[in-house]
């Protein structure tokens, strides 16, 4: 078996669950600030992502993250470009600690118009693919977000994120698309039970393509059983969204398929000045629940 097959077949059969490492410019000083560095510890882009790359490589080396645990690890561009422990990171991720990387695709999101935020072009998405396929990367992921239960604008993201999704499987990989719904809003679950409709049809009208689905931890139990059984998904993993980690394994737990894909609640409590003792022991204890919650 080629290494694509051992991590398809990893990915679609194991438990355990995606570490999402993948924060972007924007989210990158709020990802710090919560890990203990604060904005006067760096100065400029440079250095502020010299700093998350270390606090994911300290992550990813630690003992306590491994593929016993850990699926798979969502990468951001700039991590997939440099190094952990001497190896380029996606090859350490597979090689090393036998975890299979998948790389975040999207260049952030376009103005909210009508309750919804689709995806900015990618005008350089080719190219990003090859890098992807040249580094051993799997799959990828994107994020488009949903703020209203509006018909129109759910249909438009989801056509979107399909559209983008068939360009990424003709380049080899696995798509992870990715379709949040605000955890905030008031009319989520209706929001979300449009937006399940709306996959149920991008699902079916997929031609031997294999997709994964990234969704919001759903308002009504249950609400994508149909989609965790349909044989063109390779896995429905749940984003954390903002739910502080006990309550976003509480709802994952209550979801039966669903595994976690989580990256505020997967560091939550890990901070820079902590020991390598304090550090492993938290993240070690973040592991071990979040598997839980996955495995119902």
């Amino acid at each position: 078996m080629s290494d694509r097959d051992d991590q398809l077949a990893k990915v679609r059969t194991q438990d355990g669950f995606i570490a999402a490492l993948d924060q972007s410019g924007g989210s990158t000083p709020k990802a710090l600030m919560l890990y203990g560095v604060e904005e006067s510890e760096y100065n400029g882009d440079e250095e502020m992502f010299d700093c998350v790359h270390a606090m994911r490589s300290r992550i990813v080396t630690s003992p306590s993250f491994g593929g016993d645990r850990i699926l798979g690890a969502i990468l951001f561009e700039m991590t997939l470009d440099r190094d952990i422990a001497g190896m380029n990171s996606a090859a350490y991720l597979w090689n090393e600690k036998n975890v299979v990387p998948f790389l975040k695709v999207d260049k952030g999101l376009a103005d909210e118009v009508d309750g919804a935020q689709i995806m900015k072009p990618m005008p350089d998405l080719a190219a990003l693919l090859d890098k992807a396929n040249e580094r051993g990367v799997f799959g990828t992921k994107m994020r488009s977000v949903i703020k209203q239960a509006n018909a129109a604008s759910i249909k438009a993201v989801v056509a979107q994120q399909f559209e983008i999704g068939q360009q990424i499987c003709a380049a080899g990989l696995v798509p992870i698309i990715e379709p949040e719904v605000d955890i905030n809003i008031p009319d989520k679950r209706e929001a979300e039970a449009i937006l399940a409709e709306e996959i149920l049809a991008g699902l079916d009208a997929l031609d031997g393509q294999n997709v994964m689905l990234k969704l919001t931890l759903p308002e009504e139990t249950g609400l994508y059983a149909r989609h965790i059984a349909h044989d063109r998904v390779v896995r429905v993993v749940a984003l954390s969204g903002g739910y502080a980690r006990e309550e976003a394994n509480r709802r994952l737990s209550e979801n039966a398929g669903m595994i976690a894909s989580f990256s505020r609640a997967l560091t939550e409590g890990l901070s820079a000045k902590q020991s390598d003792d304090e550090f492993n022991a938290t993240l070690d204890e973040s592991i071990a629940a979040i598997c839980a919650a996955s495995r119902t």
